[in-house]
């Protein structure tokens, strides 16, 4: 699952998880809560790419052929977006990464939605800095091969239908 920051993406996953279908949590969020978070995004967005990089390696990594479906929110193309967008070279580690790590299965895109986005303590972007960051992850995805699914604009349980039926 990957889109507009305030798009609905981490209301869906929740909506999606009542229906048994498990999981990942947006790791830059978590990241933005610990002491110190938020300043690490602002000062060292390398470094704050690099711990997302870390963070969704070790969610990947606890995902094993005998579980079932897991929807994470975001992936790995998630930071070379955020990377860009930051103005930043990509490190060779996160292409191999991005470019090793394949996700199967369709990649969910959450476009910018006006009428839902808030900002929010971690959330600190304007909506047009929130519209950038969307095509920036969006072109990254696409880059690495993958042709994301634009969610419809529609309540969380309506969404969550037309994710699992495409699961």
């Amino acid at each position: 699952m990957t889109g507009a920051p305030g798009s609905g993406k981490s209301t869906l996953l929740a909506e999606v998880a009542r229906h048994g279908i498990a999981t990942g949590e947006e790791v830059a969020r978590a990241i933005l809560q610990s002491p110190g978070g938020m300043e690490l995004r602002a000062a060292r967005p390398a470094e704050f790419a690099m711990a997302m990089l870390d963070a969704q390696k070790v969610s990947w990594d606890r995902v094993g052929p005998e579980d079932g479906p897991i929807l994470f929110d975001r992936g790995f193309a998630d930071i070379v977006g955020f990377l860009r967008l930051e103005g930043l070279r990509v490190p060779d580690e996160v292409d191999a990464v991005c470019r090793g790590c394949r996700y199967e299965g369709p990649v969910f895109h959450a476009p910018p939605w006006g009428a839902i986005y808030r900002q929010d303590d971690e959330r600190i972007q304007s909506w047009e800095e929130a519209v950038e960051s969307d095509a920036a992850v969006i072109e990254a995805w696409r880059d690495y091969g993958y042709d994301p699914i634009e969610l419809p604009f529609a309540d969380p349980a309506e969404r969550a239908r037309y994710v699992i039926e495409r699961l």
